[in-house]
């Protein structure tokens, strides 16, 4: 994450994500996985499905809520970055794949969405 203010808020905001998914059983792969590409901010096992993980935070929801600024641009560099990971962990290949996104709003009292499979390839080739 990037320094300052807003990477300390989008790393707490990482935290929060990673704590909240080991709570509902997820076992952490790896943290800001990063590659020419881009970057995933969580890859977590959930039994024997790989979880690419998308966190996304807002102070406010006044103009928009986190989850929608996943936008089509943003999923194909999650896509090809996912695609680079697999290419370079062997063992998890033959895993389930799904791409999730954390969304947390508020600032005092954080609302947190947990959206499960939340987009997928529109294509097999990546």
């Amino acid at each position: 994450m990037g320094s300052g203010p807003t990477g300390a808020l989008g790393e707490s905001a990482e935290q929060q994500a990673l704590r909240f998914l080991a709570r509902q059983g997820l076992k952490t792969v790896a943290k800001n996985f990063r590659c020419r590409g881009g970057e995933i901010d969580l890859i977590m096992l959930d039994a024997d499905c790989l979880a690419f993980v998308e966190v996304r935070y807002r102070k406010s929801t006044r103009y928009c809520s986190p989850a929608p600024t996943v936008d089509a641009r943003k999923q194909r560099k999650i896509l090809r970055t996912a695609a680079t990971f697999l290419s370079r962990q062997k063992r998890y290949r033959h895993h389930t794949v799904r791409f999730d996104v954390v969304a947390i709003a508020g600032d005092s009292k954080k609302r947190l969405d947990w959206i499960k499979d939340a987009f997928r390839p529109n294509d097999s080739t990546l």
